[in-house]
């Protein structure tokens, strides 16, 4: 791997976690944020000609320290945070895929990075910003997405996003939040920011929105470890069992979405022998907990739906009337575009090719930006006989997509 592939590499895996060991300890977002950037921009310079540090983490983290003590004897207001900088910094834990067995020194290391991760959620999650910003704030210093990929997912521009990231810091800087996780009895107050937040960051590593890779691992697991530790906080809220349900289930199908090329590889032609029934065991009991305790939400209204997936034992006989019910009731709790696609794709299964056509064209004027839209309308029209405007929703879908495995299946769609 050369020097910027190592870099980049580097900062997937450490940024999030030096980010948020300083945001806890010095209760500064911003500063944070700055910090960690002003390290990697010192690996920049150095590292192409010094060569890449054994511990590249390790390296980087202790930059990041060392600049903030510079900056901080500098600052007299400053002072106080000096002494919070003086624990010592215990070295990064090898990272795991967030699943599997660790050692209990790992264990321990990976629940603090994960305490840490979720206070600076909660701090990005604070009820004196817009909800908008704080997901976008989320997503820039807890996934260390770009300006530029958060406005794409936002269908805002650059400028405006950044604008709107920089008043977020702002405001946290203003209010001095705590970077650390409420109070029992104040959890429940940023609680649908934060399930949005968790469920986002999966969301990103489940496939990513841009980028050379197409799926984060990294972000995926932080993401379940974020769910686990706040299920741990709350064990009797339904919505924190339900989304973790909804990603045991859905992570219990990676190994199966790429072959060995790393083609993204569609749920129909999935090899469902290799699907992970651990997770999908786990995930079931999650979710039938919380149905008992009556009070129904969208996580767990997803989480049923890959439940069904999980549990028919081919694409043809998944139950897709149920699926379709599920979808209506979903949209009913949280109306959306999005939803109603979803639907479609099971109505095609479970009342026809024409009836999802005419449910996917009704979306156009509020979907026309999305690619799968136009992926999922590109595929109906195939089925119905329609090879030029079929042709022309996938061109239109390849023209919107930045995962490079999408963009493979679109592109080979069209050379047929």
């Amino acid at each position: 791997m050369d020097g910027a592939g190592e870099l980049e590499k580097a900062y997937r895996e450490e940024a999030t976690r030096i980010r948020a060991a300083l945001a806890a300890r010095l209760g500064d977002v911003a500063l944070a944020e700055e910090l960690v950037q002003d390290a990697f921009i010192e690996a920049i310079e150095h590292w192409p000609a010094e060569g890449t540090p054994p511990n590249p983490g390790g390296w980087l983290a202790t930059t990041a320290r060392r600049k903030a003590i510079d900056r901080l004897r500098r600052d007299r207001a400053g002072q106080e945070k000096l002494a919070l900088l003086a624990v010592t910094e215990t070295p990064p834990a090898n990272p795991g895929d967030g699943f599997g067995e660790r050692s209990d020194a790992d264990s321990r290391a990976g629940q603090a990075e994960a305490g840490e991760m979720l206070s600076l959620v909660f701090a990005c999650c604070h009820p004196s910003l817009p909800r908008e910003s704080q997901i976008a704030l989320t997503l820039r210093v807890v996934c260390g997405l770009t300006t530029a990929e958060i406005s794409a997912a936002f269908l805002a521009s650059e400028p405006a996003m950044g604008q709107r990231l920089s008043r977020a810091r702002k405001a946290l800087r203003e209010t001095s939040t705590a970077v650390r996780i409420p109070d029992p009895d104040q959890l429940g107050d940023r609680l649908d920011e934060v399930l949005a937040v968790i469920y986002l960051v999966f969301n990103e590593g489940y496939l990513a929105s841009a980028g050379r890779t197409p799926a984060r691992r990294d972000l995926a697991a932080q993401a379940v470890s974020l769910n686990r530790l706040l299920h741990r906080l709350m064990p009797r809220e339904p919505e924190v069992l339900g989304l973790l349900a909804q990603l045991l289930l859905h992570e219990s199908r990676a190994a199966t979405r790429f072959d060995g090329w790393g083609r993204l590889v569609q749920l129909r032609d999935q090899d469902r022998a290799r699907w992970d029934r651990t997770l999908i065991t786990e995930a079931t009991r999650l979710l039938a907990r919380a149905t008992t305790m009556h009070r129904p939400g969208p996580y767990q209204i997803q989480a049923a739906i890959a439940a069904i997936h999980a549990a028919a034992p081919d694409h043809e006989h998944t139950n897709w009337p149920q699926i379709r019910a599920l979808y209506d009731r979903l949209d009913h709790v949280t109306p959306s575009p999005v939803v109603r696609l979803n639907r479609a794709v099971a109505t095609r299964y479970a009342l026809g090719r024409h009836a999802a056509l005419a449910e996917v064209e009704a979306l156009a004027g509020d979907l026309d930006g999305y690619r799968l839209f136009h992926a999922v309308r590109a595929e109906l029209l195939t089925d119905l006989g329609h090879p030029e405007e079929a042709r022309a929703a996938n061109e239109r879908a390849l023209a919107l997509a930045a995962n490079p495995a999408e963009r493979e299946l679109l592109a080979r769609r069209l050379s047929l």
